[in-house]
């Protein structure tokens, strides 16, 4: 297990649909391993695995307290909406009101290949969304109304970090507590 350089905004691997994953081996369970590892130093409630330039589809998830991870999700989401603050890794230090579904239903498999369904609502359903989103390489601004997305891209052009040719990651006890810099 290692924790992996998280790939910024303006990184084309952000968006770049990822890979169905096809073989469930050693390789696929240390990517899982690596994906929460440094999804837990960072701190983060969700990495997907196109994050660290891993074009699969996997994303590991940290919320309430619970961890748990999903390959090849498909997603069945209510028709009811919440709206509710969501950052991203790749994005370091931007927090927008995003609105999504409520629940969701998430299909799938475990690193072995084992099938696997998560049912959840609120903060778990926004994180399954938003890492699925990554995956198909959709970004939490593309979900922003255009006013909002403006302000945003204002935001990240004027960070330190926006045209940073590679992300340079300190793992915690670092006062970076392993965020992108």
């Amino acid at each position: 297990m290692s924790i992996a350089p998280i790939r910024l905004f303006g990184d084309p691997v952000l968006r770049t649909r990822a890979d169905e994953v096809t073989v469930f081996d050693k390789e696929l369970r240390t990517l899982v391993a690596d994906l929460t590892e440094t999804m837990l130093d960072a701190p983060g409630a969700g990495l997907a695995a196109p994050q660290i330039g891993v074009g699969l589809r996997v994303f590991t998830w940290h919320v309430n307290g619970t961890l748990g991870h999903l390959v090849n999700p498909v997603l069945d989401v209510t028709d009811e909406e919440q709206d509710g603050e969501e950052g991203c890794l790749s994005f370091p230090g931007l927090r927008c009101e995003v609105t999504r579904p409520y629940g969701v239903v998430a299909s799938g498999q475990d690193m072995h290949g084992e099938p696997v369904r998560i049912v959840g609502t609120e903060l778990l359903a926004r994180a399954i969304q938003h890492e699925t989103d990554h995956l198909d390489g959709i970004l939490f601004i593309d979900r922003l109304d255009p006013h909002q997305r403006r302000e945003a891209m204002r935001i990240v052009r004027e960070s330190q970090w926006f045209g940073t040719p590679a992300p340079v990651v300190r793992a915690s006890p670092h006062p970076t507590f392993g965020r992108a810099l």
